[in-house]
């Protein structure tokens, strides 16, 4: 027994398009964040690993 489709939340196209843009501004941000985080891991080298316990 196949039970009917109800409709879920429509999005207009202008609503469409402000969610993909902050998709991309969170993806981006992101990616800034673990670049970031790289870069400071590589300037530290393996002294990071060297701390008192």
């Amino acid at each position: 027994m196949e039970q009917p489709r109800r409709p879920g939340i429509v999005l207009t196209e202008a609503q469409k398009k402000r969610q993909r843009e902050r998709s991309i501004a969170i993806a981006l941000a992101l990616f800034v964040l673990v670049v970031l985080f790289f870069a400071v891991t590589m300037v530290k080298g393996p002294a990071v690993l060297n701390r008192p316990m």
